[in-house]
């Protein structure tokens, strides 16, 4: 790339916006590949020069300088992997399935370099007389790790096969992620009349109407399917055969031999994940990735699930014979029934439904009053608008966060519509991570997948949808209030059994009554929740628990018997093994189908939670817990949030994550709270309670 090139391209220039924030709005697909391949180039010169460095390896020559390289590329990544989850195209996809192969290639250049991991290996050896604090003896020591993990200690031959693997999984796991949004796509159900759609709001069946017609079905009505099995609208739909229809087009993403099948590519990263834990010296790609989590190996995980398996299924039995009642003996209940009869079934019990709440949970009212206003109370922090930042969707929305005392901390981007080209599901991440090493203040993003609501109507949110606002903010204040000196270390950079426990233990304040009376208001008439709903809302929090542990824990095992197998054990039926696993682990349920079918699992096939999707329950004993903290200690006030902040959120990576725990709980979490909080006291005995 020339002079001329590199000066024209906006990914090549520094950023001059408040926070590093990337100039979304000068970025155009032709950057991408010229400014990706200069970026590399550049990462791997500064690489060179510290392995080449004649001085005798340091901390600082070596380690720290490796810390510092690459800023370019990392920027790069974030930008455009951020971007291509959020408006999607076919040159975005053709672009990911070029850089995929090429990053990964890159990556075992800097990890396979057998000078480099030399010094980083010298300084290694010396670590018991350094002079160095804590955090720094942490980045030495995660350096080495990373290093010996990604295969630096392997003879070349196998160091070539490994380059060999990780080129094919990052070319894999593209093709799954890419398969999944199109056939999400491809299998959105199209309704014919009106009339099939009983049940449904004037504004959802207008938003229906609305999506047909932009995808060239004028007079008809197109039903998205959501990221998981179960679909948000069979809790309403009256017509049993269009719930039917659209659960089975669920169930059956990626597995009925459309131009997206995703069973081959299955298969396939199974086994190369396989083969490449094998090479590193591991019984199977879970115990590689357990490894460097705080659970550390696939054992204890088997333990913890499998030992609240039968309870939680015990639960969903019991639900479903209540159902069947609801349902009559003529109508045998099926999984495309569940919801609409759960629903039938809390207004029974505790005498309200969704549309009730609908009206008390505007979008900007929750995000502003609820999600906002609990953290200002929480941590002091204010949020002012910045409509003058340029950003990649008339949708997104700008923040500036600051702290009590004014001083600027962080940049938040609201991104909540579903749209085409927008992956599904709800996520956070990061265009730019905190650094003291750097200079950085985080820029973070928050993603929903809502419906758009028809021209002119307000953006009414399902309680499930209040939880994961709450949920993706936790987060994001986990990302904004890093302190850190090393990017390693920032935010979220934590092993994946504990990042979703800040995200979590922000859920709670979701129904805390000051909290909830400051945002649950009428959007018509500002009226706040009638007390008698508030009540019923409150005590119908252990309401459907069977039902969602079960399909929570078949995913995740699914996920554990997928990442466990050895390269000889892959199966050629993908559905019989399936169906095999959920039977051996006794969650398998027909009426309660794993939260993700394996074909459409992205956060197992897609890379990201791989061996991990256990990782949401492991993280909830912490939070059940911490939340008996809060409880104990007053809730909702500054010196509480204060501490949360400093001791766990701050903190990032750059500690034990379990000794963070310890020091902030004044001991090791109890399970009794999680127990208790799912429905599953049967399992509480004085050992559980430990």
């Amino acid at each position: 790339m020339n002079a001329i090139d590199s000066a024209a391209n906006p990914l090549l220039q520094d950023s001059s916006l408040p926070y590093q924030m990337p100039h979304f709005d000068r970025v155009r697909h032709a950057h991408y590949l010229p400014a990706f391949a200069q970026a590399m180039r550049e990462h791997l010169q500064e690489v060179a020069q510290i392995a080449a460095n004649p001085a005798p390896p340091a901390l600082e020559n070596t380690v720290i300088a490796l810390e510092r390289s690459g800023l370019r590329l990392a920027a790069l990544e974030k930008l455009f992997f951020n971007l291509n989850s959020v408006i999607s195209d076919t040159q975005m996809q053709a672009i990911e399935n070029t850089l995929a192969p090429q990053l990964a290639q890159h990556r075992d250049e800097i990890f396979l370099n057998h000078t480099l991991f030399a010094r980083i290996d010298a300084v290694y050896q010396q670590r018991a007389a350094l002079q160095a604090d804590a955090e720094t003896l942490r980045l030495l020591e995660k350096t080495w790790n990373n290093f010996v993990r990604e295969g630096a200690r392997l003879a070349p031959p196998q160091q070539a096969r490994l380059r060999e693997l990780n080129t094919g999984l990052a070319v894999l796991h593209a093709r799954f992620s890419q398969n999944v949004l199109a056939e999400a796509q491809a299998d959105a159900v199209l309704v014919e009349h009106e009339s099939e759609l009983a049940g449904l709001s004037p504004s959802q069946i207008a938003a229906l109407a609305q999506a047909a017609q932009e995808r060239g079905h004028a007079g008809k009505y197109l039903i998205a399917l959501s990221n998981t099995s179960t679909q948000p609208l069979n809790t309403q739909l009256h017509n049993r055969a269009l719930r039917q229809r659209l659960m089975q087009a669920s169930l059956q993403r990626g597995l009925h031999g459309s131009a997206y099948d995703n069973q081959q590519v299955m298969r396939d990263i199974a086994r190369l994940r396989a083969e490449r834990a094998q090479l590193l010296g591991y019984a199977d790609y879970a115990s590689y990735s357990m490894e460097d989590e705080t659970a550390h190996t696939p054992q204890a995980v088997r333990k913890l699930l499998h030992e609240l398996a039968p309870a939680a299924l015990a639960n969903a039995k019991r639900e479903a014979a209540a159902l069947q009642d609801l349902a009559g003996a003529a109508t045998p209940l099926a999984s495309w029934d569940w919801d609409i009869y759960a629903e039938q079934r809390r207004q029974a019990e505790y005498a309200f439904d969704e549309s009730e709440l609908k009206p008390y949970f505007e979008l900007n009212n929750v995000l502003q009053n609820g999600v906002f206003y609990a953290a200002q109370q929480l941590y002091g922090i204010s949020f002012t608008p910045r409509p003058d930042l340029p950003v990649y969707h008339p949708d997104v929305k700008v923040w500036e966060v600051k702290n009590a005392d004014g001083t600027p901390l962080a940049l938040f981007l609201g991104d909540f519509y579903a749209r085409k080209g927008k992956r599904g599901g709800a996520w956070m991440n990061e265009y730019v991570s905190q650094s003291q090493l750097l200079g950085q203040k985080p820029v973070i993003g928050n993603h929903m997948n809502i419906p758009a609501p028809a021209t002119g109507e307000p953006t009414l949110l399902s309680y499930d949808e209040v939880g994961t606002m709450f949920h993706e903010f936790g987060h994001a204040l986990h990302g904004m209030f890093s302190a850190v000196r090393y990017p390693m270390f920032a935010g979220t950079n934590v092993p994946r059994d504990f990042v979703e426990f800040p995200s979590q233990i922000n859920e709670m304040w979701m129904l805390w009554p000051q909290v909830l009376t400051n945002y649950a208001r009428h959007w018509q008439t500002g009226a706040a929740m009638p007390q008698a709903l508030v009540d019923k809302l409150q005590a119908s929090k252990k309401f459907n628990q069977g039902y969602a542990t079960t399909e929570y824990l078949a995913a995740a095992l699914l996920d554990l018997a997928w990442n466990s197998l050895r390269p000889d054990q892959i199966p050629d039926d993908v559905q019989a093994f399936e169906a095999q696993a959920l039977q051996q682990a006794g969650i398998a349920f027909e009426l309660a189908p794993p939260r993700y079918r394996s074909a459409y699992f992205s956060h197992s096939f897609g890379g990201g939670y791989a061996a991990g999707y256990y990782a949401y329950l492991w993280s909830e004993k912490l939070d059940a817990d911490t939340e008996a903290w809060f409880v104990q200690n007053g809730g909702l006030t500054r010196a509480n949030g204060e501490r949360f902040r400093q001791m766990v959120l701050a903190r990032g990576n750059s500690a034990d994550p379990l000794q963070v725990y310890r020091e902030f709980r004044g001991r090791d979490a109890q399970l009794a709270p999680l127990l208790e909080r799912r429905g599953l006291d049967a399992l509480l005995s004085p050992a559980a309670a430990d």
